[in-house]
């Protein structure tokens, strides 16, 4: 059975993100006429590490003027990164029309408008032709698409032939159940956590082939512990994950250490190549 979509668009949607944005950065002093690209990191990559982790993943792969696609785009923050850093030409795609509206927006505020588009659609009837990406890209996504063949099966259409699928994700361990709500879920109705192992099957039995994974887990325990630890001192900042995520940021943030302290997620990165032919 297919989750309703309006389910997902309702887990995200938050009204005039764009405005809030550009409301957030006047009050750290920064002029609108003059925002550049990491001006936006504390808000623009929504998952664990942010630009960070997104910044490690480049090191992977050879990006210079690739076409690539971004899955579950968001606010489009690794869109920008890789068209600024790499000359790449991103496209990206998401489910909530607010966060569409808001990447394109916030594109133009720093300039790369040009060599981004931003799509308002669904990653399980993407509107692109056959073989349309070298890269396809999508970092924490996947946890609330019930149907993984048909997600991981649409990404296989629109690679070229040896193409690869760039990823950074959850998953379960242990048989555990992560406790609610977390950054990606308010209630068990939108979350389909699913493990390594199910997930690695699955794209083998697809017709990719694993080029390299590595286990980000210790990694996003630390940052979130951290990033807990600066919120209990200082507060929320400014410009952070509150204006996507809402009073309950803190809440969510702890929800997801503690499932990774109890060993029942794992997070990892890695690199599938799609088959030849």
């Amino acid at each position: 059975m297919r989750i309703s979509i309006s389910q997902i668009e309702n887990q995200y949607y938050k009204a005039n993100l764009f405005e809030d944005i550009c409301s957030r950065l006047e009050q750290q002093g920064i002029d609108l006429a003059r925002v550049g690209r990491h001006d936006l990191s504390g808000v623009d990559e929504l998952h664990v590490r942010g630009a960070e982790v997104s910044n490690e993943l480049v090191n992977e792969i050879y990006l210079k003027d690739a076409r690539v696609l971004d899955v579950g785009c968001g606010l489009g923050g690794p869109a920008r990164m890789l068209a600024d850093r790499f000359n790449c030409r991103v496209t990206g795609i998401d489910l909530c029309e607010e966060y569409v509206r808001t990447a394109r927006q916030l594109s133009e505020l720093v300039g790369l408008s040009e060599q981004t588009i931003f799509v308002h659609g669904d990653a399980l009837e993407m509107p692109f032709a056959d073989g349309s990406f070298d890269i396809v890209w999508t970092q924490h996504v996947q946890m609330n698409i019930r149907d993984k063949a048909a997600f991981y099966s649409e990404i296989k259409r629109v690679l070229t032939d040896e193409g690869a699928l760039v990823y950074y994700d959850i998953f379960k361990k242990n048989g555990g159940n992560v406790q609610f709500p977390v950054p990606w879920a308010d209630t068990s109705a939108v979350s389909f956590l699913e493990t390594v192992r199910f997930v690695d099957a699955l794209l083998n039995e697809l017709g990719f082939v694993k080029s390299q994974t590595s286990d980000q887990t210790l990694k996003a325990g630390q940052f979130l512990a951290g990033l807990l630890e600066k919120i209990k001192n200082n507060g929320l900042p400014v410009l952070g994950l509150d204006v996507l995520m809402g009073r309950s940021t803190k809440k969510k943030l702890i929800n997801v250490l503690k499932a990774i302290e109890e060993n029942r997620i794992v997070l990892q990165s890695g690199i599938y190549r799609k088959k030849y032919g």
